[in-house]
């Protein structure tokens, strides 16, 4: 969701404008034999599966038929995508064992692993959520703290029209005079008051680091009294580069590495007002919402399911396919005290992405709402494994 300038003004890899092939770098995404082939089981037990299916097969329907994705080096139209998930889900529907999930995959199905960073195949899960706040639609106080609408003088250059090469990239700027230029970033934007009227603030917030944190997840859900709640999703960013305020306290020694959580950002920052506008200021990328008639929603236009929807590199991973993957999660107390970490194994689908997402090692997972979620989300840094599974080609399948 935030994007990297490049030069003054910011390359932006588009998604779901995309048509024909869709490239992923180069051996993202290896084969894996049958005799690596991990045992698959899901520790959700198929809750939500269905819904994510069903999502996946929205967005692949308002795909070109001639678009084909990329699993590493081999290729699959978009038929053939849709009749691996419409096989998965016909399958699944009848609450199968897993010993007869494995034989299904093994007869049917292909295997992909992600090739990973750093130590090969090791992919670095983190989590998102989907904060639930408290607003007005009016500025009074404590809602002082705005969430705006797209400006209207934010441009956007499709560099596709100007060179192939740049095919599927765009520049995010506003014209001055004849010139288009960087938008202003975080610190105009908040401190410097620099949109000018330009931009419609959709709600009010009361509190500035609610604020950052809901453009960092991209999505939320703003509770106004006497109405129903407003689903804010991501809109656009000011095409600046995303910065990472947590790595910014570890560097400067304010919070340890290995004790590093959203929920520790949110202590220090509480803990420490006079220093709140300047750590958010170094965050240069600023988000613009809209608002939706449901939500959450991820980058495909589909409504995100928790547990089973995941953020990924498109660059690197097919859009909306099918993926199993083998991480942690936390057990909890009743105090919300994070007691230990528990395998997680489970099928997901590819349905967003991230501005810190980037690469065949970087995976964020959808918890959805709520404090088990927000916990989990905030936490959650482990190496695992990533696999994406499509069918056979030639494959009919009558019935499980």
């Amino acid at each position: 969701m935030r994007h990297r300038l490049v030069l003054i003004l910011c390359w932006v890899f588009l998604l779901t404008g995309c048509i024909g092939h869709v490239k992923q770098k180069a051996l993202s995404l290896k084969p894996v034999p049958r005799q690596d082939w991990p045992r698959f089981t899901d520790d959700m037990e198929y809750d939500g599966l269905a819904h994510a299916i069903q999502q996946s097969l929205v967005y692949l329907s308002r795909r070109d038929p001639k678009q084909s994705f990329s699993f590493g080096v081999d290729t699959y139209s978009t038929a053939h995508v849709i009749r691996s998930l419409e096989s998965f889900l016909t399958f699944i529907e009848s609450r199968p064992t897993h010993a007869a999930l494995n034989r299904f995959l093994q007869k049917h199905y292909r295997l992909y692993e992600s090739v990973g960073a750093g130590k090969p195949g090791k992919v670095l899960f983190t989590g998102y959520f989907e904060p639930l706040l408290e607003g007005s639609l009016e500025k009074k106080k404590p809602f002082i703290y705005p969430l705006y609408a797209r400006p209207d003088d934010l441009v956007t250059v499709d560099l596709g029209l100007f060179r192939s090469a740049w095919k599927g990239k765009i520049l995010i700027g506003r014209h001055h005079g004849r010139t288009l230029v960087p938008y202003p970033d975080r610190k105009a934007i908040d401190g410097d008051k620099r949109l000018n009227g330009r931009a419609k603030p959709l709600v009010w917030l009361k509190d500035p680091i609610d604020a950052f944190f809901l453009q960092i997840q991209g999505s939320g859900k703003v509770y106004i009294q006497g109405r129903e709640p407003l689903n804010l999703h991501y809109h656009i960013s000011n095409g600046r580069p995303y910065r990472s305020i947590g790595r910014l306290l570890v560097e400067k020694r304010k919070i340890e590495r290995s004790k590093m959580s959203m929920q520790r950002i949110r202590a220090y920052l509480k803990a420490h007002p006079d220093e709140v506008q300047e750590i958010l200021n170094a965050n240069p990328s600023y988000v613009f919402f809209k608002i939706e008639k449901d939500g959450p929603k991820g980058s495909l236009d589909v409504t995100l399911t928790p547990g089973r929807s995941m953020a990924l590199d498109p660059r690197c991973f097919p859009p909306g396919a099918l993926g199993f993957i083998m991480a942690q999660k936390p057990v909890i107390d009743a105090g919300g005290n994070i007691l230990r970490w528990s395998p997680l194994h489970r099928f997901v689908l590819h349905q967003d992405t991230g501005g810190a997402i980037r690469g065949p090692g970087r995976a964020d997972l959808f918890w959805g709402n709520g404090p088990y979620a927000e916990i989990a989300a905030g936490h959650m840094q482990h190496a695992g494994k990533l696999y994406f599974l499509v069918l056979k080609p030639g494959t009919r399948i009558s019935s499980p």
